[in-house]
């Protein structure tokens, strides 16, 4: 990846800067085949998700209907089209995590946040998500915290471990 995605340290950044930004990596990329998810994960780094203008500027650039863009955005899990938290827990329910209590721990962070899976809280502190497996099925149930795998969650310690996140 030529274009290192670069984040405004003081998000004093514009949207009509990162437009420009996300104007310029598609010109470095726009006739490379198979660029679009490429685009994509810059311009989601840059702007912080794909909301629908952002989606409509890119397909107007790229000379795409907007239905592929969209479809390549809401495919893929990585993608988000709402903004998301400063930190980002998922919860494994693969089989391993779920039946060790899984679901319990969702339906604790569901309480303890405010939110619903797939919800942000209001002060912009965490999105809540679910995955099928994190590949930590010995360390059931477990959880991730932006990529960082808590191993053997119990819900009534999830407090304190988000207190860290504050």
């Amino acid at each position: 990846m030529k274009e290192q995605v670069k984040h405004c340290a003081c998000q004093c950044e514009t949207d009509q800067e990162k437009l420009e930004r996300i104007g310029q990596v598609i010109e470095e990329y726009k006739d490379k085949e198979g660029s679009l998810i490429q685009i994509l994960h810059i311009a989601q780094g840059i702007y912080g998700y794909l909301p629908l203008s952002l989606q409509q500027f890119i397909a107007a650039k790229l000379d795409l209907p907007l239905s592929n863009v969209y479809g390549v955005a809401s495919f893929y899990s990585f993608f988000s089209t709402t903004p998301r938290g400063e930190n980002t827990i998922k919860v494994c329910l693969g089989t391993a995590c779920y039946v060790r209590g899984g679901k319990k721990i969702v339906e604790r962070l569901k309480n303890i946040l405010g939110i619903e899976v797939g919800e942000t809280t209001t002060d912009g502190k965490f999105t809540l998500e679910v995955m099928r497996c994190i590949g930590a099925c010995g360390l059931a149930p477990a959880i991730t915290i932006n990529d960082q795998v808590f191993k053997q969650v119990n819900p009534d310690k999830l407090p304190a471990l988000l207190e860290k996140y504050y």
